[in-house]
């Protein structure tokens, strides 16, 4: 496939045809649809209008288009997405989802914490499924398509391009009956040029953490980790392109932070762990003007890329991956108690199959080891399987 193709008020067009402005525009008034024209009789899409007018997927149709298409996302199933879906992921209307989560936006003080449980429920009845910290990180990187790959985009990933596309992603994603990128921080790429316009910018943003009726409001930051060290009431954590404003945890947090999220500290000291990054997302709450406490943590292993990982076991495949030029997807984990049972990886460059690609770990546990085992039988047996050396990649056919 060498671009993506439309059908629009009767007329076919290139996704790089100069009228292609003009012809969305009068669809986003229209009543039909446009139609990506990747497989054969097309797939719906819809035309939404975020600073220019975009043609984007109609929700749950991923798995339709051709694995080659820009639109083509594998079915929730294929992670630990399926698990949240109709629950704790609610689709609104075609360009906008809600999520249930399983954190406040507000903390009351005197009362427990975020990450304490209920002493005693008043009632019993079925739980509706809640996300957690971890997975609305890996639901913004997959909306904001940062767990995709193509060839195209080798060398234009940046914190510029990721501070643009999650907060983007944020708009169309509602918690609790608002935009989710009202509650969201991702830093800008630092500039000692323009450092306290930054700064101001910043301040402004996370000016909704301001105490009121008795109530300490909750944001999220999500950026790349920098470094840590002692402060006197416990740590100060800093974050890449946030140089001015560390975050503050208290003693009890950050030793359960680094106890829980241990394997991925050590992937950073590890033989495997050059280029590697480990992103934060915090809930934080405002100690006292413009300084950061966190409430609760959550941590996610990237490659260089931002592509995220479950761990150094995966880091040969996808950095292979990359160099070779594939075009993969990368299925994540979300709140599954195990991603044994998900691909590691997805190649889309192979046909109108999609091929999934599993890596077998020596430090597996027996029941992961037999879980991924299943998923390979149920795959096909004879897919593509990296068991100690790398074995040849599936043929790369012509798009």
């Amino acid at each position: 496939m060498d671009g993506q193709r439309f059908a629009i008020g009767g007329r076919v067009v290139d996704a790089d045809d100069p009228q292609l402005q003009d012809l969305l525009a009068r669809a986003y008034e229209a009543p039909g649809r446009p139609r990506c024209l990747c497989v054969a009789g097309g797939v719906e899409m819809y035309v939404a209008f975020h600073r220019h007018f975009q043609i984007k997927r109609m929700p749950e149709t991923g798995d339709r288009h051709h694995p080659a298409c820009p639109s083509y996302e594998p079915g929730p199933a294929m992670s630990g997405l399926g698990e949240l879906v109709g629950e704790a992921v609610v689709q609104l209307d075609p360009a906008r989802v809600e999520l249930h989560v399983d954190f406040p936006w507000a903390r009351v003080p005197g009362r427990p914490g975020v990450s304490r449980e209920p002493a005693e429920p008043s009632e019993v009845g079925r739980t509706r499924r809640r996300m957690s910290l971890r997975a609305l990180m890996h639901f913004l990187f997959e909306r904001a398509g940062f767990n995709r790959w193509s060839p195209a985009m080798a060398g234009k990933r940046n914190q510029a391009v990721l501070h643009k596309y999650l907060l983007q992603a944020a708009e169309a994603i509602q918690v609790k009956g608002e935009p989710l990128s009202n509650r969201l921080y991702v830093p800008e790429a630092f500039s000692e040029t323009a450092k306290a316009e930054q700064a101001e910018r910043r301040r402004a943003r996370l000016s909704v953490l301001q105490p009121h009726d008795g109530r300490q409001p909750l944001a999220v930051v999500l950026g790349e980790l920098k470094g840590w060290e002692s402060a006197p009431a416990g740590a100060r954590i800093r974050i890449r392109h946030m140089p001015d404003a560390p975050l503050l945890a208290d003693a009890r947090t950050w030793a359960r932070v680094q106890r829980g999220f241990a394997p991925l500290f050590e992937a950073l000291d590890s033989d495997g762990g050059r280029g590697l990054r480990l992103m934060l997302a915090a809930l934080i709450r405002a100690r006292r003007e413009h300084t950061y406490e966190i409430d609760l943590a959550s941590l996610m292993l990237t490659s260089e890329e931002w592509i995220p990982l479950e761990g150094v076991h995966e880091v040969p495949l996808i950095r292979a991956l990359v160099a070779q030029g594939r075009r993969f997807v990368k299925p994540l984990r979300y709140d599954a108690r195990t991603a044994a049972g998900f691909a590691n990886a997805i190649l889309l460059d192979v046909g109108a199959d999609p091929a999934p690609m599993h890596v077998l770990s020596p430090f597996m546990t027996p029941a992961d080891r037999e879980t991924k085992l299943q998923a390979v039988r149920v795959a096909g047996g004879g897919g593509w399987v990296m068991d100690g050396a790398m074995p040849e990649m599936p043929l790369r056919t012509r798009q």
